[in-house]
């Protein structure tokens, strides 16, 4: 098989791909291509933040040891962000007791970073917990939050507030 035509341009991007890459490992992060790490990193420069190891609870934590949980979302391709595939009461407790960032995308370009805290969000945390209890305690999967509830309702910590297309509801 032959390359493709643009070979050589990917060749001359690849160092900078691999000085990303560099970059990112230094932040903690072991894939800029995986689990949006390459969005992750550049959030965690823009607000100095710093990953949490493993991530098995709190994605990011600041200076004065605040932990965040962070969600991302392409507004390029819908108007809501994912929160977990296998939500329980263990995943609801974490998420009542952290604050969270929202990143606005569009395309690979950052936009827009909301801050809410546990109570802002508690009432659909209260829907989620209450349709799990429903559903006989099996876990819920991926519940979304609305990009319009977040802009309504948040802080705005970064960025302009996105102007077109919240009226979507993906």
């Amino acid at each position: 098989m032959k390359p493709h035509k643009d070979k050589a341009r990917l060749d001359r991007l690849f160092p900078a791909l691999r000085e990303y890459q560099a970059l990112a490992s230094a932040h903690g992060i072991s894939d800029i291509f995986q689990d949006n790490g390459g969005k992750l990193l550049q959030l965690l420069i823009e607000l100095d933040l710093t990953i949490v190891a493993g991530r098995a609870g709190s994605d990011a934590i600041d200076r004065s040891g605040r932990e965040f949980e962070i969600k991302t979302m392409n507004l390029s391709l819908t108007r809501s962000f994912s929160t977990h595939h296998h939500l329980n009461d263990a995943i609801l407790r974490h998420f009542r007791s952290v604050d969270w960032l929202f990143a606005f995308y569009r395309g690979i370009e950052l936009s827009a970073v909301y801050r809410m805290s546990p109570p802002q969000l508690e009432g659909l945390f209260a829907k989620w917990e209450a349709t799990w209890l429903e559903r006989g305690k099996r876990d819920l999967n991926n519940p979304k939050i609305p990009a319009r509830f977040v802009c309504e309702n948040g802080q705005l910590i970064y960025g302009f507030p996105p102007q077109q297309g919240l009226t979507h509801t993906a």
